[in-house]
C-alpha cells in the first residue's frame, strides 16, 4: 500500500469538497492514485462533482489580447501578489503577449528566444533583467495564440483571461457584445467542453460507470429494472452536458434560455449567422503547488490519531 501524504490528504478534500478520513481512506484505497480516488468517493456519493484538482493559489497576471483578428492569452506568474502589481511587470506581461501576436512562436522556448516586442533584447533576457530590480522568480507559464473574430475578456485584473473565436459574417464590432458575454459566461462558469460533441466518448462511458454503480448501491435503485435504470442514466448524462458544455449551459444573464439559445437569438436580431467555434480559459495559478502550510502538519497529527 503506497504511503499517503498529509498534503495529498488536503488536495483530495480540496478538489472534491470531502471531509478528511473518507479522503484518506479513498486514497488508501485508490493506492495513492488521485483520480481513482476521485471516482471511488463519487462512487459511494460523496463527492457530488469531480473538480479539477491543483487549484492552488498562485501569483501573477493573466491576460488576453487582441490586435485586428489575432490574439493571445498569456499567464506570466511572480512570487507575490505585491509584484503582480508592479507596473514593470505588468508591462512586461503585456509586452509578451504582444511578442506571441507578432511574432507567433511555436512553444515557450520560442517565445523566450523572440525579440520582445517594442525592445530589442530577448523576451528571456528582458525577464532576467526584470528579476534584478524586483527580485522575485518570474515564470512565463504558457500561451495560446489564435486567429479570427476574437473576443477577450480579463477578469480580476488578471485572475482569469478568456478568448472566444467566432464564427460570423457578420463585423467584429456588430458581434463584440455577443462574444463578451460568451466570454464571461467561459470566466463564470467554467465550460470543461465547447459542446457535447466534443466531450470525449470515453468521459460519458466513465459517468455513465459512476452514475450505474451509485444506483446499485441504492436499494431503491437496485430494485428497478435495468431499463429504468438505463433511462435514469441518460437523464443525468443530459445533465452532464448541461453543467459541462458552455453552448448547452444556463446562460448567466438569463438562466431561461441556453447560452446557444442566446447566441442564435443575437444572431438573428442583428441579421446575420453566429458561432461560437472555440474558446480557451486561464486562470492564474491553476495546477501549481505552493509549499505546504501548517495545515499539512495538521492533517498529519490527525491523520495519524484516527488511523
Amino acid at each position: 500500500m503506497a504511503k499517503i501524504s498529509p498534503q495529498e490528504i488536503k488536495d483530495l478534500m480540496k478538489s472534491t469538497g470531502v471531509g478528511m478520513m473518507d479522503c484518506k481512506k479513498a486514497l488508501e484505497e485508490a493506492d495513492g492514485d488521485t483520480e481513482k480516488a476521485i471516482v471511488i468517493l463519487r462512487e459511494k456519493g460523496l463527492a457530488t462533482q469531480a473538480k479539477k484538482s491543483g487549484r492552488v493559489a498562485a501569483e501573477g497576471i493573466v491576460t488576453s489580447v487582441v490586435e485586428g483578428n489575432v490574439g493571445a492569452v498569456v499567464e506570466v506568474n511572480i512570487e507575490t501578489d505585491f509584484a503582480a502589481n508592479n507596473d514593470e511587470f505588468k508591462a512586461f506581461v503585456a509586452a509578451v503577449a504582444k511578442t506571441v501576436i507578432e511574432k507567433n512562436p511555436a512553444d515557450l522556448d520560442a517565445l523566450k528566444a523572440a525579440t520582445i516586442s517594442g525592445g530589442d533584447k530577448s523576451v528571456e533576457e528582458t525577464l532576467q533583467d526584470l528579476f534584478i530590480k524586483i527580485r522575485e522568480n518570474m515564470v512565463i507559464r504558457r500561451f495560446v495564440r489564435m486567429e479570427g473574430v476574437l473576443v477577450p475578456y480579463v477578469h480580476g485584473g488578471g485572475s482569469i483571461g478568456v478568448m472566444v473565436k467566432l464564427d460570423t459574417d457578420l463585423p467584429a464590432d456588430k458581434v463584440f457584445e455577443v462574444g463578451k458575454n460568451c466570454a464571461l459566461q467561459v470566466a463564470a462558469m467554467n465550460p470543461a467542453y465547447l459542446n457535447r460533441e466534443s466531450v470525449p466518448a470515453e468521459v460519458i462511458e466513465e459517468e455513465k460507470k459512476i452514475m450505474m454503480t451509485q444506483m446499485a448501491e441504492d436499494p431503491k435503485m437496485a430494485s428497478k429494472p435495468e431499463q429504468v435504470r438505463a433511462k435514469i442514466v441518460d437523464g443525468k448524462v443530459g445533465k452532464y452536458y448541461t453543467e459541462n458544455c458552455l453552448l448547452e449551459q444556463a446562460y448567466v444573464k438569463d438562466d431561461k434560455m441556453s447560452v446557444q439559445k442566446y447566441v442564435e437569438a443575437s444572431a438573428k436580431e442583428l441579421g446575420g449567422k453566429i458561432n461560437v467555434v472555440e474558446y480557451v480559459r486561464f486562470e492564474r495559478g491553476e495546477g501549481i503547488e505552493k509549499k505546504a502550510d501548517d495545515f499539512a502538519a495538521e492533517v498529519a497529527s490527525m491523520a495519524k490519531g484516527n488511523g
